[in-house]
């Protein structure tokens, strides 16, 4: 490496599929901005298989191109930013709806401590025909509220697409998305990593080009909201199954010996079958949750969690199977007194259905609960020693 790529100190990274009309505009924004700025920069264009001049024009004012045959929005991204050579990285598309010489504010985020500086439009200013109103008031602030929910980012536009970030942050963050919802991965992750976040507001403008974009609505909105998904089994799966196994729970030790009434309200046989279907859903809910947050823990995802680390490191298969084991024989004995009472009646009417119910649901649950540590011992047996699980006790609360 050359001492002039030493001294880079700002990548202008581009994604770019077929933007001829606009490409050439944002590398001479970008380059001008540098002269302006008095920094050493450079442009690099990750190009996604363009099949028009985008990459002759962007070599012709001055731009480095990468060609990327995967294809996909994050990809692009990822060749580009290997290929840079910066201190510091500006991502933003290159259809010139973001502003490639107001970088400015972004380097001095950087340049304060920030490891990642996110633009916002929502607080910024976007022009008349520069963002679809249903991205504007529904798609961006829904997901970007979501986010915060499960992660608490504090970011109020977590998918502008302009944003700077540091070298070293962006090799912590470990991204692996290929499409649009890298933008979300990155502040999952920047997040997850601990990573100094801000935003500053920013201007949208309406793009330059006459074809039609490459965002999809609802096939890119629901990627995104597919990966926040994916990280966030405790939203997805725990309480989800933690609402529906407790009640259910609750609701055959009410009905376990027979109807009840509450306040009025008859609470007979099919009440305890109501419960007993909230209860074995519920496990079976939990059980993938668990399965999920397990999976988690991995170079990939990089998800850790105080309480599950604990009680996954408590966790052997032996005792899963002792405990389910006991589940079963349980149900089983319950079962057997029901008989042999039956028996003694003279194999009358069977007047314990409500015991069935919950011996059955015991017994079910119990099988659950053997087969699952099984699955569940099987990724543990994968990880070198039960120390990489309690690491991840350091970095959140479940």
């Amino acid at each position: 490496m050359s001492l002039t790529e030493q001294n880079i100190e700002v990548s202008a990274v581009m994604p770019c599929l077929n933007e001829e009309q606009t490409v050439g505009t944002c590398v001479m924004k970008a380059i001008n901005c540098f002269a302006a700025l008095g920094i050493r920069g450079e442009v690099v264009v990750g190009d996604n298989g363009s099949t028009d001049r985008s990459p002759e024009i962007a070599e012709s004012l001055g731009a480095r191109v990468v060609h990327q045959p995967v294809r996909g929005y994050g990809a692009a991204l990822q060749a580009a930013i290997a290929a840079s050579r910066g201190r510091y990285c500006i991502m933003a598309d290159c259809d010139d709806s973001y502003d490639w010489s107001s970088m400015g504010p972004f380097v001095d985020k950087l340049r304060e401590g920030y490891d990642l500086v996110m633009g916002t439009r929502l607080k910024g200013t976007i022009l008349p025909g520069a963002m679809p109103p249903l991205h504007r008031y529904f798609g961006n602030p829904f997901l970007s509220g979501l986010m915060n929910i499960f992660f608490r980012t504090g970011v109020s536009d977590a998918h502008c697409g302009m944003r700077g970030f540091t070298r070293e942050s962006y090799e912590k963050m470990n991204l692996q998305a290929t499409g649009m919802e890298f933008a979300t991965e990155m502040v999952v992750k920047a997040k997850n990593r601990d990573l100094k976040i801000t935003e500053i507001p920013i201007t949208l403008h309406k793009d330059g080009r006459t074809r039609a974009p490459h965002l999809r609505s609802f096939r890119d909105g629901w990627r995104h909201l597919r990966l926040l998904l994916f990280y966030a089994p405790d939203y997805l799966y725990l309480i989800p199954g933690f609402l529906l196994f407790i009640p259910g729970l609750i609701l055959q030790m009410l009905l376990l010996l027979g109807p009840v009434v509450i306040w009025g309200l008859y609470l007979g046989v099919h009440w305890l079958a109501l419960g007993c279907l909230m209860s074995l859903l519920g496990f079976q809910i939990l059980c993938l949750g668990a399965f999920a947050k397990t999976f988690a823990m991995n170079d990939q995802f990089e998800m850790r969690g105080k309480v599950f680390a604990r009680m996954l490191g408590w966790f052997t298969l032996e005792a899963g199977v002792a405990v389910g084991a006991m589940m079963i024989l349980l149900g089983l004995l319950a079962d057997l007194a029901i008989l042999v009472t039956w028996l003694a009646r003279g194999m009358g009417h069977l007047g314990s259905t409500h015991t069935v119910f919950v011996a059955t649901t015991i017994i079910a649950l119990g099988f659950q609960v053997v087969f699952s540590s099984f699955f569940l011992a099987m990724f543990k047996l994968g990880r070198a020693n039960d120390q990489e699980w309690s690491a991840g006790a350091e970095t959140s609360d479940f």
